[in-house]
């Protein structure tokens, strides 16, 4: 059996402990993406402090209760030797119900040896992989910066799927990132991805964060909106076909909203909903600083300054300030993951959700 995420219910009415974990592993990467916002561009300077260690990563869980949602960053993570290990102290520590492993796919036999690792060590969790691919052959390579990159994440695919069937608790999807490059060619990139037969999920994210070049964020929203309408109507008609999990109607309802209120927070350029960064959701550094987000801008504090323990971080009085900016409404992003903590745990959106869950067919129906 594994683990539920109704463990985390409480959190609708106190939000207090955090349940969604992300831990940039490492700066170190194998492509040049000019969208990345975690630059690896002084990942070899000696004069940057050393990535936690496996005991420093293993106080550091310790302080964290159970987790609904924990995800890797960096970086390429496969670049981490000890990727298998830090996953299995926060499966032994946290018992995640939902473990996000992104990569480039350019390590293909690394990737499939430390998956398959994982998932035999894991057996409660869902591991959840998700392949970057951002348009055809040619667009993919110039935009990871990387020749051949295309063909080694094609490569990984099929690797990857291999273990589908041997791992129930195995998911394998494609994440997207749009943006101005290719914004043109979104929709036959989606229909590529609905002909991979061992693609389940396809995760298209708006770009974000400051970069090499910002003009990628000059994006078209209108084209956006096309996207995600088009990926709506896919999660209405074929949900439990896409979520290899109990709760797929719910998890449909919540990326419909979600996908809206991106488009409308970039849109109005600004917050639509409370935001929980810092209380539900936390972020934590290669070298230990800790994070309420992605924008990497409201540093809480170092872990290594309050003996590894979060709670710590979390008390200090810079911590509490950040907070209290937070929730002032001093801030607004398009975040896809934080959007799904801010939907799923605030009852207000749950009329919304609903409505959004009816019109979701349910697993078994007949197509009309």
């Amino acid at each position: 059996m594994r683990y539920s995420p109704l463990r985390h219910i409480a959190a609708v009415f106190c939000k207090r402990r955090p349940l969604q974990f992300t831990f940039f592993v490492t700066k170190r990467c194998n492509a040049r993406c000019p969208f990345c916002f975690y630059s690896n561009r002084e990942a070899h300077s000696e004069s940057l402090p050393a990535e936690l260690s496996l005991a420093e990563i293993d106080a550091i869980a310790a302080s964290l209760p159970n987790l609904l949602w924990l995800a890797f960053s960096g970086g390429e993570i496969f670049l981490r030797e000890d990727l298998p290990e830090i996953t299995k102290i926060f499966y032994k520590r946290n018992k995640p119900a939902i473990i996000l492993f992104p990569t480039n796919g350019l390590l293909t036999s690394r990737i499939k040896e430390v998956v398959s690792e994982i998932l035999r060590a894991c057996p409660k969790s869902t591991i959840v992989v998700k392949l970057s691919l951002d348009g055809d052959e040619t667009l993919h390579d110039a935009i990871r910066g990387v020749p051949g990159c295309y063909r080694k994440t094609m490569e990984t695919y099929a690797a990857l799927g291999e273990l589908l069937d041997q791992f129930p608790n195995f998911d394998l999807g494609i994440n997207s990132v749009f943006c101005a490059k290719n914004q043109e060619v979104m929709a036959e990139l989606i229909d590529k991805v609905g002909r991979m037969e061992r693609i389940k999920t396809h995760t298209v994210s708006l770009i974000r964060g400051e970069m090499a070049e910002n003009g990628l964020k000059e994006v078209e929203l209108k084209k956006y909106l096309a996207v995600i309408t088009r990926l709506e109507a896919n999660l209405k008609t074929q949900a439990a076909a896409i979520y290899r999990f109990p709760g797929a109607r719910l998890k449909a309802a919540q990326d419909i909203i979600q996908r809206r209120l991106i488009y409308e927070t970039a849109r109005q350029n600004r917050r639509l909903i409370p935001c929980y960064a810092g209380r539900l959701n936390l972020v934590l550094s290669e070298t230990g600083e800790l994070f309420p987000c992605e924008s990497f801008t409201m540093g809480l504090g170092n872990v290594r300054d309050h003996d590894l323990n979060i709670n710590r971080v979390l008390a200090s009085g810079q911590a509490q300030g950040v907070l209290a900016r937070i929730r002032n409404n001093g801030c607004h992003c398009t975040h896809e993951c934080y959007f799904m903590t801010n939907i799923l745990f605030n009852p207000r959106l749950y009329p919304t959700l609903l409505k959004e869950y009816l019109q979701v067919r349910p697993a078994g129906s007949a197509l009309s």
